[in-house]
């Protein structure tokens, strides 16, 4: 499917049916208190549509379904084909409205619709139907008990998830958590950001459209006091999985320790290096890698390439080519398919980008910024202790850090809270690999930058998160617990029943 152009873009955007309620129990309703929150543009301000400004007692009303949708086994006991089916549909639904579902995520977030038509959407589907196939594919074990027993180990459903999404990829992410947990047959309660709602909540309308039962997708869109502590604090909700950033994702250990010792899964965030040693080859590719690793999605990435560490040796010649590169990076209407860098997604968060930017030593590629719009930007630090070396920024900002060795390289990688993402060019394969298991990251891509795909678990060391993995089979785990079923055969046990 070819790209359209910015005005077939915008009259689609101008032409589509918005969700403004909460989605409970198969269907979509106001909040309990009849409040509301605008849902903006952030290209331009424009409020898109109100949408119900959901509390703690929506969240007890979506969890009660949920919990009713678990209990009676409409979905937990249903034959693991016919699961695989109810996803295979959605994500066939999905497929038949990604154009709409691509222009809502961009009119919403800000992200470039380039973006949302070639790497979101396509990847939301793809990862739900990856994990609906894998659903009756995914045996249970026997141990080596002795002659007289069998010793089987069991994959349950955990039971209802709370899954709090992030704003900077709201379909993708909301995909990476309900395929596994959809899959393993769990009932779940979905916070989006209270940014970027409508995915979430036009996902799912679709889930129920595809055959969903009732009460086992539930969407309660609000703020972070509002729904998303509620959640985090309820008795009734056995695990959370979180996305989001550190400061926020530390608060629901606090709340499940204070609850009702649920399981938390937490994906936080990243001040992730890109190596770049004197032997690296090819240069010109090297800094094209750079450059999508530290500008695609305006930055707004928890695995963005935020911290250049260069060999001192490459560095003038590697930044003539960064250079080049990031002027291709255009700034402007999201909703133009040649435009690389959208909106960021809020006023506060385009302010807070802006403070950064007034911290920066030494500007060596764009620094502009106005109207929720800021360019793709290089700067160079003179050491790895400044605030844009140690603080995740979560904007187009790449900061430069000069290195004369490896081993220095490898310590100034691993000076971080955060240990989630990383990339090391070289072309001595013996030092790529020293490197590679010298970084604590949860994922280190060699000359190149990535992510691994659908099926290479994603999470992160330190502060970037614990508990569990989105994507591959890994994912299954954080959303099943495990039973032994030990039988006993022996005679003795036969005449104790007798």
């Amino acid at each position: 499917m070819g790209m359209l152009t910015r005005d077939e873009y915008a009259s689609i955007a101008a032409g589509l049916d918005l969700p403004t309620g909460a989605f409970i129990d198969g269907g979509y309703r106001p909040a309990i208190s009849g409040a509301v929150f605008p849902t903006v543009n952030p290209a331009t301000g424009a409020v898109l549509t109100e949408v119900a400004a959901c509390a703690a007692a929506d969240v007890d009303l979506a969890v009660e379904k949920a919990r009713e949708s678990f209990d009676d086994g409409r979905w937990s006991r249903l034959h693991p084909s016919a699961r695989k089916d109810v996803l295979i549909r959605l994500a066939k639904l999905m497929t038949r409205n990604a154009r709409e579902l691509a222009v809502m995520e961009s009119i919403d977030s800000g992200k470039t619709i380039f973006d949302c038509e070639t790497v979101d959407v396509p990847e939301a589907i793809h990862c739900l139907k990856w994990h609906a196939e894998a659903i009756d594919k995914i045996y249970d074990q026997v141990a080596p008990a002795s002659d007289d027993h069998i010793a089987m180990i069991l994959r349950e459903p955990i039971g209802v998830v709370g899954l709090v999404l992030p704003w900077n990829f709201p379909l993708l992410m909301l995909a990476w958590k309900i395929g596994p947990s959809l899959a393993a047959g769990c009932s779940v309660v979905v916070k989006p950001a209270m940014e970027t709602p409508l995915a979430a909540l036009r996902l799912a309308e679709l889930a129920a459209e595809a055959g969903l039962p009732r009460g086992v997708l539930n969407v309660v869109p609000g703020g972070g006091a509002e729904v998303g502590e509620p959640i985090g604090r309820h008795m009734d909700i056995d695990m959370v999985s979180f996305t989001g950033s550190t400061v926020t994702g530390k608060k629901f250990l606090s709340y499940a320790a204070e609850s009702n010792a649920k399981e938390v899964v937490l994906e936080m965030g990243g001040k992730n290096p890109a190596i770049v040693m004197e032997d690296a080859e090819n240069l010109d590719r090297v800094a094209a890698h750079v450059v999508n690793g530290a500008f695609w999605n305006m930055g707004e990435n928890c695995s963005a390439t935020s911290r250049l560490i260069v060999h001192r040796a490459v560095k003038a010649d590697l930044l003539e080519r960064i250079a080049h590169h990031t002027r291709q990076w255009t700034v402007g209407d999201p909703l133009d398919p040649a435009t690389r860098l959208g909106a960021l997604v809020s006023k506060d968060h385009f302010n807070k980008v802006c403070g950064y930017l007034d911290k920066a030593p030494s500007v060596l590629l764009g620094g502009k910024a106005e109207n929720g719009f800021v360019e793709a930007t290089v700067v160079e630090l003179p050491d790895n202790d400044a605030p844009l070396a140690r603080e995740e920024i979560f904007g187009p900002v790449l900061s430069v850090i000069e290195v004369a060795g490896f081993d220095e390289a490898i310590a100034m990688a691993n000076d971080t809270p955060y240990g989630l993402c990383a990339s090391l060019f070289t072309a001595n394969a013996k030092r790529a690999l020293r490197g590679a298991r010298a970084i604590r990251a949860g994922t280190v891509t060699v000359n190149s930058f990535g992510e691994g795909d659908i099926s290479t678990p994603f999470g992160g060391y330190k502060q970037s998160g614990f508990g569990g993995r989105d994507n591959g089979l890994h994912a299954h785990d954080q959303y099943t617990q495990l039973k032994t079923l030990w039988i006993d055969l022996s005679d003795d046990a036969d005449e104790a029943v007798d």
